[in-house]
């Protein structure tokens, strides 16, 4: 399988972009369709991870938070398509928006179970945070690049 990473460009794409990340970061705690968009899309890099076939398999954005810092929110992958490489090749791509964007450093706020994922790809965990949907901790992490 080819994986190609690219922005979202047109509303179709878009669709897909946002319904992958509801399915997977949202609808599975009962939150309603348009719950994984926030205020800040219109200012954001998005990229998705789109297989053979153009369906879109994974997604992230950054965003800058001030002239020192960016942050990696809202990233999702397909399940059946986990460990392939696709959130390693996603966030690469996000970070190389950030330096190019003349930020070097990276903050997110990762769930529990990809603070793992995270620690492989150079990110420290910086402090213990929230708690979404009252039961997924989350973690802030960091990395200077």
């Amino acid at each position: 399988m080819t994986v190609t990473i690219k922005p979202p460009e047109t509303p179709e794409e878009f669709a897909q972009y946002y319904n992958l990340r509801w399915r997977i970061l949202r609808a599975p705690w009962d939150q309603p369709e348009g719950s994984e968009k926030d205020e800040l899309e219109d200012h954001c890099y998005h990229l998705m991870a789109c297989d053979d076939s153009q369906r879109v398999i994974g997604v992230g954005r950054v965003q800058f938070n001030n002239i020192d810092e960016a942050q990696i929110r809202y990233m999702a992958v397909e399940p059946a398509c986990a460990s392939t490489g696709i959130g390693r090749k996603i966030v690469s791509e996000l970070e190389a928006i950030t330096l190019d964007n003349d930020h070097d450093m990276i903050v997110l706020d990762a769930r529990e179970p990809a603070v793992g994922f995270y620690e492989k790809l150079g990110y420290e965990v910086k402090e213990k945070t929230y708690l979404l949907f009252d039961c997924i901790q989350h973690y802030r992490m960091q990395k200077i690049l």
